[in-house]
């Protein structure tokens, strides 16, 4: 069965044009013309498997919606899009639950990505963990994968154990186009990790969300730009690839 996209956005253009992107890809689309009409359409969000949800409309703006969605689906896979993109709206956004956040225009490659990689994470309910009995294993961590533009996906390691001894790093698994797998380590240098926190007026911890976020977006960035994975399975993040929109995510990030 074709997986559903909810298309909540109040430009019948922009609307049209995602409907059809998503149609010629296989899916099966539906369209709300704003926030109100979108929560009518969404109902408990039984019915659809990701939601394209711009951020500016009347009545009820996106971020409202995303609420409101959320609290009726807490597993719901939200991406928001919107022509005017800000860090505090990118950050509220995903402090609110959102998937993802992609701006407008978007290429029909822009839409499919990010609905590709938004049906790749665990909705709600495969995230809870099932109390371990003795007939059933312990949970393990769900994979929430990221797919860049060239073909590379990546996503966190599922095992947390390093997480305890190295809390400074943030190991990954990459998944290369041809299929073969490796993994990386990220890790932010002295300079970088001052930079931040200078940014960040303080300090900043490193079991902080935002230095798993940071990483997410170097890494992926790293793997556009280049091409290829780093070299040895490790990424040392300098200060020259903190660029200005990560510094004002940690500058918004505690706000």
């Amino acid at each position: 069965m074709a997986k559903r996209i909810l298309i909540v956005d109040d430009e019948d253009h922009i609307r049209r044009v995602m409907r059809m992107t998503l149609e010629a890809a296989g899916y099966d689309a539906g369209e709300a013309a704003d926030g109100l009409r979108g929560l009518e359409a969404f109902g408990d969000g039984s019915g659809w498997d990701a939601v394209l949800l711009d951020q500016k409309m009347p009545v009820m703006d996106g971020l409202e919606t995303l609420r409101h969605m959320k609290e009726r689906d807490p597993g719901v896979r939200v991406i928001m899009v919107t022509a005017y993109a800000s860090i505090e709206l990118a950050v509220d956004a995903m402090k609110l639950g959102a998937t993802d956040f992609v701006r407008k225009p978007m290429t029909p490659e822009v839409v499919r990505n990010a609905v590709t990689a938004a049906l790749s994470r665990p909705d709600g309910a495969m995230a809870q963990p099932t109390p371990p009995t003795a007939d059933v294993p312990a949970p393990t961590f769900p994979v929430v994968s990221r797919l860049t533009l060239n073909g590379f996906r990546f996503w966190s390691d599922p095992d947390r154990e390093w997480q305890h001894r190295e809390p400074e790093r943030r190991r990954f698994v990459i998944k290369h186009p041809e299929g073969r797998e490796q993994q990386v380590v990220v890790h932010f240098s002295k300079e970088t990790v001052a930079l931040v926190e200078r940014a960040a007026r303080g300090p900043v911890p490193f079991d902080n969300a935002f230095w798993t976020t940071f990483a997410e977006r170097c890494l992926n960035k790293y793997l556009w730009n280049e091409g290829k994975a780093p070299v040895a399975g490790d990424l040392l993040i300098t200060p020259s690839m903190a660029d200005s929109d990560a510094l004002q995510l940690a500058a918004h990030w505690n706000a």
